[in-house]
């Protein structure tokens, strides 16, 4: 086998290497100052030389409380860290930052190398990952439960059947018709908070898509003994959106309002009440407000973050993370008002 010619590569100067990096190289002086970027980071940044990196990859005139560079200049020594860097494009990208010296004659540090490798991809991947398995930990958890109670559901219905007790076998259905709704609900809060899932959009009526919505809990509503009702604004023209997404945006947050007023035992009765119309001449909302016990400040910092509940091992912190997702998929956005001791109102907002 022919090996290759190395004299081939003798014309590759010493900055076309380090322009074919696949990640941005700075040297820095003592002052933070670039003095030598490579290529890739000039087609994302610019020509920085002369510029503070602070400046550059940061957008700000303070130095970095914790700054490798100004380590490896104190010590002599690699460091790593992660920065979230500001690109020109105004997109923001976790980085990977590695800083080396560069010694003179005597030994001393004249400047710096810093290296910064995106790694953007892998943190989203990462996440996934770590939600995916958390979600199947908390699936495997819930449908136990409901399985549990599925079991004590059909037990029921069988001694009901066997007794030939119509009222008995009734009640026993009605607690396996619960179970499968809430096998059902979560199996499709988890697959579809742990997939990404491209909306599919299409012409719609929000006063249809909003009854649809709330068709599927009148029962539900009805067992708990709470008021459901819907004010919905005929002429509310078609819109684009993806009516699935939306369906279930709007069936998590009844189901989160019913379960509220279910759990306050402060008031002799509750309502929850499903709106849609118009917030101005270029948005409408869909608004559900229920008349529960409300949030206090903490809760409501935490809504939509991953896993979190406040039903304790009731609830898997998922319903309100698919909400927030899909109102982020058609640019939306959530606005949220509640009183302790009042009630709670969730409203999402769209342009027409």
């Amino acid at each position: 086998m022919k090996q290759p010619d190395a004299s081939q590569f003798h014309d590759l100067t010493f900055k076309s290497v380090l322009d074919a990096l696949p990640c941005y190289l700075t040297i820095q002086d003592a002052n933070l100052n670039i003095l030598f970027v490579n290529q890739t980071f000039m087609n994302d940044f610019g020509n920085g030389i002369g510029k503070s990196c602070y400046k550059v990859f940061h957008g700000t005139e303070h130095k970095c409380s914790e700054c490798p560079v100004q380590k490896t200049f104190a010590d002599k020594q690699v460091h790593v860290a992660e920065e979230i860097i500001l690109l020109k494009d105004d997109t923001v990208n976790q980085m990977i930052v590695y800083s080396a010296p560069l010694f003179d004659i005597f030994g001393r540090v004249s400047a710096v190398i810093k290296i910064l490798t995106n790694v953007n991809m892998i943190k989203e991947v990462q996440k996934e990952l770590v939600t995916i398995g958390q979600s199947f930990a908390l699936l495997t958890h819930d449908i136990k439960n409901m399985l549990e109670g599925l079991e004590g559901g059909a037990y029921v219905v069988d001694e009901g059947l066997k007794d030939k007790d119509w009222e008995l076998t009734t009640r026993g259905w009605q607690i396996v018709n619960k179970n499968v709704a809430e096998i059902s609900r979560v199996t499709q809060d988890v697959l579809y908070s742990s997939k990404k899932r491209t909306p599919k959009f299409q012409s719609v009526k929000p006063s249809e898509i909003a009854h649809q919505a709330v068709e599927l809990f009148h029962e539900k509503a009805s067992t708990l003994e709470i008021q459901l009702t819907s004010q919905l604004n005929p002429s509310l023209p078609h819109t684009t959106m993806d009516s699935p997404s939306i369906v279930r945006m709007l069936s998590n947050l009844i189901w989160n309002a019913l379960e509220a007023c279910d759990k306050d035992d402060q008031k002799p009765s509750h309502s929850v009440i499903l709106r849609a119309d118009y917030y101005d001449k270029n948005y409408f909302m869909f608004e559900i407000e229920d008349n529960a016990e409300g949030m206090d400040e903490t809760t409501q910092d935490n809504l939509f973050k991953e896993f979190y509940s406040t039903k304790g091992d009731k609830g898997t912190g998922l319903g309100l993370l698919v909400v927030d997702r899909i109102v982020r998929n058609h640019n939306g956005k959530i606005e949220i008002l509640t009183k302790a001791g009042t009630g709670s109102l969730f409203r999402t907002i769209f342009r027409l």
